[in-house]
């Protein structure tokens, strides 16, 4: 069966910014309340624990991504059986997973205190919050968990956004009852718990009414196991190094500056972050589809959709960076005053920070669509630990800009290239390498200009707080994008990417007339 790549992939992308837009704006709007309700150090405290528990997801070792590759081939030959049999074996994998991290969750649960640089709020029990969170991580593995794989193999991930727009209203609406009427932190987490479970078992009827046939059921072949296994064991380090590369960054802030830093760092990052969401939706939207092209199609097409995805990712992402290093001060001043803001130089490596991860993100995506886990085992730990020394080491110098740039230095010059080399000897051609490398370096360096530019435009005018961004986003969004326009206009993939757009829309605003 040959998926509907290009129409599930347009579906999963509208349905998916609908979804992340209101993620963005609602959880904004929790942090603001947070912040002004119970204060800055909450904030802290919501990080430091999304971080730790991150750790404990090791126990995952990657078998959602195992298990969701490993049906790519039954969907396409349409093999009922063996789906069934590998929801099975999935649904047993994950009830294992749930019941080692609560254990090793207890086990850790004397250590958290020493996490934390300061004091923390007089009325917090770090011990109860601690679980609280715990439990919603467990019950997240428990409660029909195995039965989202159906729907990222069969790429309509847009059911599962569905869902949780109603789930997320629920809990948002109750959080925000919580927060102005009680000032309770702890019935805060209870309701985030409440719907985490909603929210799966939600998921579940809807995955099995429209997917009756199904169920898990049957045993697979034990090749078939055998390469699933081996193919978790060579996630474990992808999935180890993914881990101290999110969460290095949070807890060294935490245990050698404090959860106040910690809270402004976090404010900043989270602007970063919901870019990061709103562009991880066209990734997930596309793996599937990506994943079945590479079985179905030859190199040199999974090359050519290569170039034309990353200059498209190029031109999103380097938007976002100049709309970063232009609006990113500004809306923090209105957002939370001058008291809780970071310099210059801050701004200006999250902004390389973001785009740099963007472009690994694009790379990652093709790796971990064509199974390249045992190739790539190695890489990321190795440039998660480097990024921990790093850190560990810059921070005692630089503070928080240590921190900052540790991340930058290991991606860029110790993940990236490890990358690049494992994509263009494994699933592409070897002697491409050296071009697409000159294509990315030529793109970086054209956003960088434009980047240059755009911000000196910007510091031409002062005004008020809300005027002056105001002003510079309309700067962004209309100067920026024409100087893409104009640099990247005779590039062959930006003709692809129109005649794409136009088969998307049935030639309905025929902009290969108007642009090419």
């Amino acid at each position: 069966m040959r998926i509907e790549r290009t129409k599930n992939a347009v579906r999963n992308i509208g349905f998916g910014i609908s979804l992340k837009m209101y993620q963005i704006i609602m959880p904004f709007i929790m942090r603001t309340a947070i912040l002004y309700f119970l204060g800055v150090k909450y904030l802290g405290l919501n990080s430091l624990f999304t971080s730790i528990l991150q750790v404990l997801n090791l126990a995952e070792l990657g078998v959602g991504s195992a298990m969701v590759y490993s049906m790519y081939r039954p969907i396409v030959e349409d093999n009922k059986e063996e789906i069934c049999a590998l929801m099975h074996l999935y649904r047993k994998y994950y009830r294992i997973i749930g019941f080692v991290v609560l254990c090793i969750g207890l086990v850790l649960l004397p250590f958290i205190p020493q996490l934390i640089e300061g004091e923390i709020p007089a009325d917090i029990n770090l011990y109860v919050l601690y679980l609280l969170n715990l439990a919603a991580t467990v019950l997240s593995y428990w409660l029909f968990a195995y039965k989202n794989c159906l729907l990222n193999a069969h790429q309509r991930v847009d059911i599962l956004s569905k869902v949780m727009l109603v789930t997320n209203t629920i809990q948002y609406g109750l959080q925000l009852f919580v927060l102005y009427f009680f000032r309770n932190y702890y019935l805060f987490l209870i309701i985030a718990l409440a719907t985490q479970i909603l929210t799966n078992i939600v998921t579940a009827v809807v995955v099995s009414r429209i997917y009756p046939e199904y169920t898990p059921r049957g045993e697979i072949d034990p090749k078939i196991v055998q390469g699933i296994n081996r193919r978790i064991r060579d996630l474990f380090t992808s999935k180890l190094g993914a881990v101290i590369l999110n969460s290095a960054d949070t807890i060294v802030i935490s245990a050698f500056l404090g959860l106040e830093m910690l809270a402004i760092y976090q404010n900043y990052f989270y602007i970063l972050s919901s870019l990061i969401g709103l562009m991880a939706i066209v990734f997930d939207s596309t793996t599937a589809g990506i994943g079945n092209s590479i079985i179905v199609e030859s190199k040199e097409k999974n090359y050519q959709d290569l170039k034309q995805f990353t200059f498209l990712i190029v031109w999103l992402a380097g938007f976002c960076t100049v709309s970063l290093l232009c609006l990113y001060q500004p809306f923090m001043r209105i957002w939370t005053g001058e008291k809780l803001m970071l310099g210059g130089l801050a701004v200006v490596c999250f902004c390389a920070y973001y785009y740099i991860y963007e472009i690994n993100k694009l790379l990652n995506t093709y790796k971990d669509a064509a199974g390249l886990w045992h190739q790539d085992r190695f890489r990321p730990l190795v440039t998660a630990l480097t990024n921990l020394i790093l850190n560990v080491i810059l921070v005692q110098f630089w503070g928080i800009y240590g921190v900052l740039l540790s991340t930058v230095i290991a991606t860029l010059f110790v993940g990236m290239p490890w990358l690049l080399h494992n994509l263009f000897t494994t699933l592409f051609e070897r002697k491409y390498l050296s071009e697409y490398v000159a294509d990315i370096l030529k793109y970086s360096f054209i956003v960088v200009g434009i980047c240059i530019v755009i911000y000196l435009i910007c510091q031409l005018y002062q005004g008020g707080l809300f005027t002056t961004f105001i002003v510079r986003g309309i700067i962004c969004l209309f100067v920026a994008n024409v100087l893409f326009y104009i640099t990247l206009r005779k590039n062959n993939e930006f003709n692809k990417c129109v005649l794409l757009v136009d088969r998307i829309t049935h030639n309905h605003f025929s902009l290969s007339k108007r642009l090419l």
